[in-house]
């Protein structure tokens, strides 16, 4: 949008920007195809396959924290009745997001143990939950400490899929298996889900106002002008 902005107001730049002897293409990559900037231009819409993020966390969190928000919608679960949480993940996060002592919120939000225990404490969904976590709570340490990654022992269903098995003091056993995480173009969030992430986003300023923009971006076609929106 700015950039639309620029030009309209007579803002230029280099024309050949992505593949001139300067341009992305030559300063990024090793090899690259020029034709690929714009095969399937006016027909290929990737902004279809845009994925939303429902948590405040790392994608390689999602799927493991929506198989505990799936859980607590149906089941009371409390930590303190957690006897242990196994999580089968890819080699990824394995490798890069078993993270069991973050330093900080920052660090926690790319720990699938970290995000997982914050989702059983706490609603994954509203933000405040990780920007106001407090890494070195005790609850949540002792509760990281009893969550274990495995890999998966049969062919991972997609490349972000986990299974969950929480195991209960009293012998229950919970498990969930998420394939694509709420928000992702093969498991999109509802107009209801939408609209609750949108509310609790701007939930610091007047609700009322809040609502009526929010309808108002969803016919945000017949607009013919979106000044109002920074009104």
């Amino acid at each position: 949008m700015l950039a639309a902005n620029l030009a309209a107001d007579g803002f230029t730049g280099p024309a050949t920007v992505l593949e001139g002897d300067c341009g992305f293409l030559k300063v990024y990559c090793n090899e690259w195809d020029v034709d690929e900037l714009t095969r399937g231009l006016g027909e290929t819409w990737l902004t279809q396959r845009i994925s939303m993020k429902r948590y405040a966390c790392h994608t390689a969190c999602h799927t493991p924290v929506q198989a505990i928000v799936d859980m607590k919608a149906s089941e009371r679960i409390e930590s303190g009745d957690i006897q242990s949480i196994e999580i089968k993940v890819g080699a990824k996060e394995l490798r890069r997001h078993d993270i069991r002592d973050p330093s900080d919120i920052m660090i926690g939000q790319y720990s699938v143990p970290f995000s997982v225990a914050l989702a059983v404490l706490a609603d994954a969904r509203d933000p405040r939950t990780f920007r106001d976590a407090d890494v070195s709570d005790q609850e949540l340490r002792s509760l990281i400490a009893r969550i274990r990654l495995v890999p998966w022992d049969t062919p991972q269903p997609t490349p972000i899929a986990s299974h969950v098995t929480v195991t209960m003091r009293d012998g229950r056993v919970l498990t969930s298996q998420v394939t694509d995480f709420k928000g992702t173009p093969d498991n999109p969030l509802n107009a209801g889900e939408l609209r609750d992430k949108a509310m609790l986003l701007t939930r610091d300023y007047d609700a009322t106002a809040m609502s009526s923009m929010f309808n108002r971006l969803q016919q945000i076609e017949d607009e013919a002008s979106l000044d109002w929106i920074c009104a």
